[in-house]
């Protein structure tokens, strides 16, 4: 099928309820448009109804992954668009659902839609998992908060450093004879709530831990001194697929580790870090990127290197940029960390 009238390409706007669709050849003759309830039955029967082969496009949202998943099979390619870019080249002053999925029609068929990475399904599956895991990690520190918070509020003393630890918390809350009945007993209402989300937490990290798709790449990426098993699965499961990447300076642009760039008749001006990015991996690498100078020498000296220069955040986004090319390093080579002969 040679011809572009053999073909139809297909836009579709995706919403929680409903999808709308536009489907037009490739000379941009309109054939259909209409909406369709988003559920699977309906996507599956409307895909079954379209007769001729077609190639679709969607936005990315926080619904396209089943749609993509189910119509993948149907189409003969599925893109997915990046969602900042097609505003800026979809910007209109009328926006409906039918102008919305015509655009995304249009910029299909001229070979302008902005695509973006599609993880596979397998790995979208794992890295939810991951993100409910930081999920649990973060309301635990907010208990672990609340516990703090309420001591402070009756005036209470204690020892900051071991309030957490069992052999210190228990006697404490036993021995406060002056606080309120109620106030005891929601330290121990949060005391069990961060003991179930720790423990929550341990599971499902120890699960992707000894994943069979995730095993050997994290136990190589965890060959780098001052990598931990956290910021592995976290760099496997956000990025997928190492080969994305064509360079060191495109994968630390997407941890967010660089300045957002203003360039205008030959002057230039850096701002803060770029808000497009992914925020899970960039906070990994940052809070790793704070610990790692003390378990890996080059890191060390990279952090000292920078700190003579500028400020202790500025000495930190260095270390968690070397950090980036050495697990793209090893990601790619498929091999265990190991520091080239005058590298150092």
């Amino acid at each position: 099928m040679n011809n572009l009238n053999d073909l139809y390409y297909i836009g579709l706007d995706i919403h929680k309820k409903s999808i709308t669709f536009v489907i037009k050849t490739g000379g941009g003759r309109l054939v259909r448009h209409g909406s369709i309830e988003a559920t699977r039955p309906s996507l599956e029967a409307w895909a079954a109804a379209i007769e001729r082969p077609w190639i679709g496009a969607l936005e990315a949202t926080m619904f396209s992954g089943w749609v993509y998943d189910q119509l993948l099979s149907w189409a003969r390619r599925l893109e997915v668009a990046h969602p900042l870019m097609l505003k800026a080249i979809a910007c209109a002053k009328k926006k409906n659902d039918r102008r919305d999925a015509d655009k995304i029609c249009d910029l299909l068929r001229c070979d302008l839609l902005p695509r973006c990475y599609m993880a596979p399904t397998e790995i979208r599956e794992l890295r939810r998992v991951l993100r409910y895991r930081n999920l649990l990690v973060r309301q635990a520190v907010r208990m672990k908060n609340k516990v703090a918070g309420l001591l402070m509020e009756l005036g209470e003393s204690y020892d900051a450093q071991r309030l957490h630890r069992k052999k210190y918390f228990y006697p404490l809350v036993e021995q406060l004879s002056e606080i309120p009945e109620s106030v005891r007993e929601l330290l121990w209402i949060s005391r069990s709530q961060m003991e179930t989300f720790a423990q929550l937490e341990r599971r499902l990290l120890t699960a992707l831990e000894k994943h069979a798709l995730l095993r050997a790449r994290v136990t190589r990426l965890r060959t780098i001194p001052g990598v931990g098993v956290v910021l592995a699965l976290s760099w496997a499961l956000e990025v997928g697929e190492p080969s994305r990447f064509d360079s060191i300076a495109r994968a630390v642009s997407y941890c967010g580790l660089c300045a957002a760039q203003r360039q205008s008749a030959g002057k230039a001006r850096r701002g803060s870090l770029s808000k497009q990015r992914n925020k899970h991996l960039q906070s990994m690498l940052v809070e790793a990127a704070k610990l790692a100078p003390r378990y890996n020498e080059e890191l060390s000296r990279v952090h000292e290197r920078e700190l003579q220069r500028g400020s202790r955040n500025r000495a930190t986004l260095a270390v968690a940029r070397k950090l980036v090319a050495y697990l793209l390093a090893v990601d790619r080579q498929r091999d265990g960390f190991e520091v080239r002969a005058g590298t150092a």
